[in-house]
């Protein structure tokens, strides 16, 4: 049984949803408008101010469809009421990031600067020259961005120099020992 797809969804004032026969939902609310196509099968009913997501059958399918669409559902709720952000902290001697319009140019050690554009929906602020903040609504397309970021130079294990998620752990190893 799913215990997250039993779960009944609230929707907070000032959010808007649609869903049509074919499971295409639209979310509205105070920060965008998501839209997206979900599993066909799943039965999602809109009550009061709730919404409860059933399973037509108790075959394996529909077991790991019914938590999957609750969870996307409240994602997109939650995106566009409050929003999502991941931080990231650069660690190293010289490395470091600016912002320069709609671009980020990061510093990372190589030969040149790593310049990334922002992309569409998503908003990128640099509060300090070690720290990035990536913000949107869609929380897929938020996450995606800050590993994107975070792939440029993962931390590595002996000096834990890198990109890392903010309250990330690096495990460190020990180099090696002359005679």
């Amino acid at each position: 049984m799913s215990r997250i797809g039993l779960l009944p969804i609230s929707i907070p004032d000032g959010v808007e949803i649609n869903i049509d026969d074919n499971n295409y939902i639209t979310v509205k609310g105070s920060k965008g408008q998501l839209e997206q196509q979900l599993h066909r099968d799943m039965i999602i009913k809109m009550e009061d101010n709730e919404i409860t997501v059933e399973r037509p059958t108790e075959n394996k399918k529909h077991k790991s469809l019914h938590g999957l669409t609750r969870t996307l559902i409240a994602n997109m709720i939650e995106g566009v009421s409050k929003g999502y952000e991941k931080k990231l902290e650069i660690v190293g001697v010289g490395y470091r990031a600016q912002k320069q319009g709609k671009k980020l140019v990061l510093n990372l050690g190589f030969s040149h600067p790593v310049e990334m554009e922002d992309p569409e929906g998503l908003e990128v602020d640099v509060p300090s020259n070690t720290q990035i903040v990536v913000k949107g609504i869609d929380k897929q397309k938020v996450g995606n961005y800050a590993a994107v970021i975070r792939e440029l130079r993962k931390p590595e294990p002996y000096k834990g120099k890198g990109i890392r998620y903010e309250g990330e752990y690096v495990r460190r190893k020990e180099g090696k020992t002359g005679k």
